[in-house]
């Protein structure tokens, strides 16, 4: 007779997955649910718009971790990768006042490792507790020689909500107003591609607590300031650093001025721009440079917004608002 060919056979594990499946299912439970009518398990998950929204508008954002993946195979320390996932979508979701309602991640490899992916998830369900967001469902796709063994892949895909009058989208933003920027925990997830060509494979362990510090998860902290003060514009400085992210936010008529020694630089920089003799110009359209989002707010409350917001991460005045055309100038 001739063998029986199952699906195992091909190198997909469903029995594997299922466990996973429901790994999933019994620690999502300790993530904010209010609100979660279905979620994992099923095709789909539901979600019930929180009251107290006069004109709720839907925000969306989606991302992925890039190439730092690489460092995270290499020195098998997936515990965090899961935070940077949520982080890099929550924190372009907050930028326009938007609360975080839920999270779906997806994730792919050749051959699923249980313990591997469960050190993932774990990281992807603390980034939601972080950031007060559900994570009601994704994806687990098994795909044998698609992927280089012990390596896989992931991607988010978060939605908040945010009353229409109360979006923040930077037009009030004007002459004389400050720069407040939030410290970063460092590289957070952008430039890695930069990064593993100025720091070689061989060292990336040596390295390791530098390069895979999960980026950090502002929501909590932005929120509360927009209950508190008048927050004009906020820029997740994300790939493109200070001189590309901040223009966004900016009206036509302004420029924003920042100051390069207003803030302590993280040791990692100075490394890769040694390493990489790279000029001060590069260096700070590539990396973040140790501020990983910027709050635009009125000279009258900026001394108030920076004590409340050193509460919850290093904070610093680091530049203002001056006439212009809606570009960065470092000084």
């Amino acid at each position: 007779m001739k063998k029986q060919i199952t699906y195992s056979d091909s190198g997909v594990d469903i029995d594997k997955a299922d466990k996973l499946v429901d790994f999933i299912g019994s620690a999502v439970k300790k993530t904010y649910s209010k609100g979660v009518l279905a979620g994992i398990g099923g095709f789909s998950a539901a979600f019930q718009l929180p009251k107290g929204y006069k004109n709720p508008l839907l925000i969306s954002c989606t991302d992925g971790v890039g190439t730092k993946l690489k460092i995270a195979f290499t020195a098998k320390k997936h515990s965090t990768i899961g935070i940077d996932l949520v982080a890099m979508s929550i924190n372009d979701l907050v930028t326009c006042g938007a609360k975080p309602l839920f999270f779906l991640d997806y994730f792919a490899t050749g051959k699923l490792e249980l313990k591997q992916a469960k050190e993932v998830i774990k990281g992807i369900i603390d980034g939601c507790k972080m950031s007060d967001c559900a994570l009601i469902g994704g994806e687990t796709a098994e795909m044998p020689d698609f992927y280089p063994k012990g390596e896989y892949d992931l991607s988010g895909f978060a939605v908040g909500v945010v009353d229409k009058d109360k979006i923040i989208n930077g037009k009030n933003i004007k002459n004389g107003d400050v720069i407040i920027g939030l410290g970063s925990s460092g590289l957070h997830s952008n430039g890695f591609s930069l990064v593993r060509k100025l720091i070689k494979k061989n060292e990336w362990k040596k390295f390791s607590n530098m390069l895979l510090a999960p980026t950090k998860i502002y929501s909590r902290l932005v929120l509360e300031l927009i209950k508190k003060f008048n927050i004009k514009g906020i820029a997740h400085i994300t790939g493109g650093g200070l001189p590309e992210n901040t223009p966004r936010i900016l009206p036509k008529n302004v420029k924003a001025v920042i100051r390069k020694k207003s803030w302590p630089v993280p040791e990692i920089y100075n490394i890769l721009k040694k390493r990489g003799n790279m000029s001060e110009k590069e260096i700070f359209r590539t990396f973040n440079m140790g501020i990983g989002m910027v709050l635009i707010v009125p000279q009258s409350q900026s001394q108030a917004i920076l004590k409340f917001s050193n509460k919850y991460h290093k904070a610093y005045i680091i530049g203002k608002i001056e006439k212009g055309n809606q570009i960065v100038e470092l000084i």
